[in-house]
């Protein structure tokens, strides 16, 4: 097994990748507190970690990655007003503000708070059999914390159909309005992910991490602004000892060895 960040979530390290499994497959593994608090803390234990080059996020079992916020009363939609920020938001903001990369293998039901799981990774493979959905208008809710990332993901018209009819969609239309990278078998999603993980992970980690910090910063840029924050970015990388080791390894035909520095 792993370590338990709480009963609700386990983190399993995998070579070079943390794997972070929402752990409540009875309950579809919907979102609560402590889901919450798990996430984020294998988030931040990932980052910790220098061995750690790319995290995972999950759910138990093969039914459900996560069908959205816990429905029982007090569990998923219970908010103090006192707070200026809820701990889903808080916990989208982190994640986004993160410099390791990620994929969220989607293995099956991923529907509302999900959907912003999904988002929030920079990856994502999904089961062919999984189903997708916002369907907040069904309960009197809205999508409202899931659009800030959809729509920078999915075309607007779409996004504006999920949320406004609340209807579900499948593994297919999901890939085609680029919402998840692959569709695999569901026998198959294990082989993909870690195929993609490993993808992620031979590459240089300071490379992904600075320009992970820069596309994050460069979101809300103009173009002029984008460019010119961009030429000190890539003097400041080309500075560091991944990149020296880049191009030496290059010029001399081997495998570089990354240090992550």
């Amino acid at each position: 097994m792993g370590d338990l960040a709480n009963d609700a979530v386990v983190w399993e390290r995998r070579g070079h990748a943390l794997w972070i499994t929402i752990n409540r497959p009875d309950k579809r593994n919907a979102i609560n507190k402590d889901v919450v608090a798990g996430i984020r803390a294998g988030w931040r234990a990932a980052h910790a970690d220098p061995g750690v080059r790319v995290v995972v996020l999950t759910g138990a079992g093969e039914k459900a990655f996560c069908a959205g916020g816990d429905l029982q009363p007090g569990a998923g939609f219970a908010f103090d007003l006192s707070q200026p920020s809820v701990d889903y938001a808080d916990m989208l903001r982190e994640v986004q503000n993160s410099t390791l990369p990620s994929i969220a293998r989607i293995n099956g039901v991923c529907m509302a708070g999900g959907v912003g799981l999904a988002c929030m990774t920079d990856l994502a493979i999904a089961a062919d059999h999984a189903q997708f959905g916002l369907p907040e208008v069904k309960i009197g809710m809205f999508p409202m914390q899931v659009q800030s990332l959809l729509q920078d993901i999915v075309p607007r018209r779409t996004v504006r159909e999920w949320c406004l009819t609340g209807e579900p969609f499948g593994a297919a239309e999901a890939h085609e309005t680029g919402l998840v990278n692959y569709v695999v078998p569901g026998a198959d999603l294990d082989a993909r992910t870690d195929w993609l993980a490993e993808r992620l992970a031979g590459k240089s980690p300071t490379a992904i991490r600075r320009g992970k910090y820069a596309m994050r910063a460069m979101a809300a840029m103009s173009f002029d602004e984008g460019i010119a924050y961009t030429e000190s970015q890539i003097a400041l990388l080309a500075m560091t000892e991944d990149a020296r080791e880049g191009l030496a390894a290059f010029n001399e035909k081997r495998k570089p060895v990354w240090t992550g520095r």
